[in-house]
């Protein structure tokens, strides 16, 4: 079995971050990794800071619409989950490391570490996308995605989805 990969984040056509990834694991469903935060700098969205050092334990499914990304601080301080809305994630095998191929459609959910802050975030930027009107059955999954993943957030489900 491989140990590490590379999880390629592609938004609009394009690659938005290729970053290598430890696998922890994969059952023909679900693909695990472990990675660093992958830029240089802190992303402060007001509600939580990624930043150097924090890691993120990333959940990534061949058959649904989401990834879900455990995010801690470098010493192991839970700061919350990052979800992605995307569409299945698609394992290549290369000459080189494997790539973990995720498409980007631009809906987000933050769930805080206690459960009590859960947040739909840029569906101004999803709508804006022109998602619907270019693959409108993309989107209704896209929509149903979100619906789901903050459905099992607010019900305090997000932990069992992962274990």
């Amino acid at each position: 079995m491989r140990k590490f990969l590379d999880v390629v984040l592609v938004k609009a056509g394009r690659t938005k971050i290729r970053y290598r990834a430890g696998l922890l694991g994969d059952d023909g469903t679900r693909i695990g990794v472990r990675a660093p935060w992958a830029a240089p700098d802190v992303r402060d969205f007001g509600f939580v800071r990624f930043e150097p050092g924090d890691v993120f334990i990333e959940h990534y499914w061949r058959d649904r619409w989401y990834a879900v990304k455990e995010v801690r601080t470098g010493d192991g301080e839970l700061k919350g989950w990052y979800c992605d809305i995307t569409r299945p994630a698609v394992l290549r095998e290369t000459d080189g490391p494997a790539e973990l191929v995720v498409e980007d459609l631009d809906l987000d959910l933050w769930v805080s570490a206690d459960g009590t802050d859960v947040r739909r975030l840029d569906e101004d930027e999803f709508a804006d996308s022109g998602l619907a009107r270019r693959d409108p059955e993309a989107a209704r999954q896209a929509l149903a995605a979100l619906d789901e993943l903050e459905r099992i957030a607010k019900e305090g489900g997000l932990a069992e989805l992962l274990g």
